[in-house]
């Protein structure tokens, strides 16, 4: 499988007099994010926004205007928009079986005791504890897990919406996951609907600050990459980092 497309990035020109040397830090396109994990990405962000923006309201009507029908087009709006941002998690799912290296599930699970002392140094690169960042070339060990809890908490306010959707006896909602009020109350499962709202707009906040931190770091495009799929980096960076090696630095060419 090609990773890369051998060019150099804009700006990184040979030195003067040097006809076959490759300069040190010479930068190469290197295909990180595949289409699917990039619409997927973008498709769950305006999806989150949507059922924040609508849950608030239907949680906490602040207008209501005449004629009693706002509410029904805001629960309408909130439902679809829940429907596409679980067809965007089910694609997602399916592209970490049938994705590339970056992609899959092996990527945010720490399989090994290599993994979890490059999860520990990301987290003291992150305290400034450490002066460099383990290498990676996709997501590092301490954002892979931090993903991995927020796939957990998008599952769990999936079920909880459709669970919710099912009180009042819809099926097949209420059949499927009727147990969860069941179990849990129907009060306590809307607060923790609504309490997963507001843990994914922190984890938003601390993921854009992250990307920001990252990329004035490293400078590889990091942030242009989720709209591109492409980063820039050295062969060395290639070879060093944990999910590179000699076939992604070949690709490099």
């Amino acid at each position: 499988m090609s990773a890369a497309v051998g060019r150099p990035a804009a700006g990184r020109a040979t030195p003067v007099g040097v006809a076959t040397a490759e300069p040190a830090g010479r930068r190469f396109r290197l295909y990180v994010w595949q289409i699917p994990v990039r619409v997927t990405h973008w498709v769950t962000v305006l999806s989150i926004l949507v059922l924040s923006l609508t849950g608030i309201y239907i949680a906490s009507p602040f207008v209501v205007p005449d004629g009693g029908s706002f509410m029904t087009s805001v629960r309408f709006i909130h439902v679809v928009t829940a429907f596409v941002f679980i067809g965007s998690g089910l694609v997602r799912a399916y592209w970490m079986f049938a994705g590339n290296r970056f992609a899959r599930w092996t990527a945010f699970v720490p399989t090994t005791r290599k993994r979890w002392g490059e999860l520990l140094g990301q987290t003291r690169w992150y305290l400034f504890l450490r002066p460099h960042a383990p290498k990676v070339l996709g997501h590092n060990a301490l954002a892979a897990a931090t993903y991995t809890g927020i796939f957990l908490i998008l599952l769990l306010q999936a079920m909880t919406g459709l669970a919710l959707m099912g009180v009042d006896g819809t099926q097949p909602w209420s059949a499927l996951f009727g147990w969860i009020p069941d179990l849990i109350g129907i009060q306590t499962m809307r607060l923790v609907h609504h309490l997963l709202m507001w843990a994914l707009a922190a984890f938003v906040i601390h993921h854009v600050y992250s990307a920001l931190l990252v990329d004035h770091v490293e400078r590889n495009g990091l942030l242009g990459s989720i709209f591109t799929g492409y980063k820039f980096v050295t062969k060395g960076e290639a070879m060093e980092a944990r999910d590179g090696g000699e076939d992604v630095a070949e690709d490099l060419e």
